[in-house]
């Protein structure tokens, strides 16, 4: 059998998900961690790649033995989540497992994933949001909240979403179907939600990007669907900060 985990993490420290030869990431972390846990070399792989700064309050991984399709243990799949605490940093969680199938694959048996993406808006920044939150000190208004949420709404639906890629990508299929999108505000932050079927490399924060041009006037609601439309990255707004940026939520079929 496979072990889903499901996983929070601060990006703060880490250089992404994704192993990289020269910096620490969450898998290299993860990894290190079931070895100690299962006392034998795993592999732990991954729903999705994050970026460096980049956060999840849900995060999905599998843990097989290394080399094997499963993983033979005697601790209770219950217990696990506290069988990771000694093993782990206190900013990386698992928080649940549950035995899965061999055959179960953590990113390609998505059905969606939801993303946050966190602004705090105030004149002077916090420091409780400090490396957690865009800080955008210009203030956001309930009009201007209103836009950006008109604005969400036209990404919603299947489109090609080559406009909010980054440049230099070579993914050649950028069709995703957008399940959901909003802008609102809770307190001193504004939150940008949004789910689908699949993300492009930095689809979210281009998004956000763009809807800061709609608050800011530099675009208008209806433009985002010619932005759309022009399969352009110049057309759309910048890259918002990785820090604000976190995966939410990992449904499977």
């Amino acid at each position: 059998m496979k072990i889903l985990l499901h996983i929070s993490y601060l990006g703060t420290n880490y250089c992404g998900y994704q192993i990289q030869k020269n910096a620490v990431t969450v898998q290299q972390v993860l990894c290190e961690a079931a070895q100690r846990v299962f006392g034998v070399s795993c592999d732990v792989t991954g729903c999705s790649r994050t970026d460096s700064g980049v956060h999840a309050n849900e995060f999905c991984a599998t843990v097989t033995e290394r080399g094997k399709s499963g993983i033979v243990t005697s601790i209770p799949t219950d217990k696990l989540p506290l069988a990771f605490v000694a093993a782990l940093p206190p900013d990386i969680s698992v928080w649940g497992a549950e035995e899965v199938g061999d055959d179960f694959h953590p990113r390609y048996d998505v059905k969606y994933k939801e993303y946050l993406y966190m602004i705090y808006n105030r004149a002077v920044p916090s420091p409780f949001f400090e490396d957690r939150s865009w800080h955008y000190p210009r203030v956001l208004d309930g009009e201007a909240v209103a836009r950006m949420n008109e604005a969400a709404q036209r990404l919603v639906g299947k489109h090609d979403f080559a406009s909010y890629m980054a440049s230099g990508s070579d993914i050649k299929d950028t069709v995703r179907t957008v399940r959901s999108a909003s802008v609102y505000r809770e307190g001193d932050t504004v939150i940008f939600k949004v789910s689908a079927d699949g993300f492009l490399y930095n689809m979210v924060r281009i998004f956000m990007g763009t809807l800061i041009a709609v608050a800011e006037g530099k675009l208008t609601p209806e433009d985002i669907d010619a932005v759309t439309a022009a399969k352009d990255r110049k057309m759309a707004g910048i890259t918002a900060p990785a820090r604000g940026l976190y995966l939410n939520k990992v449904v499977y079929n």
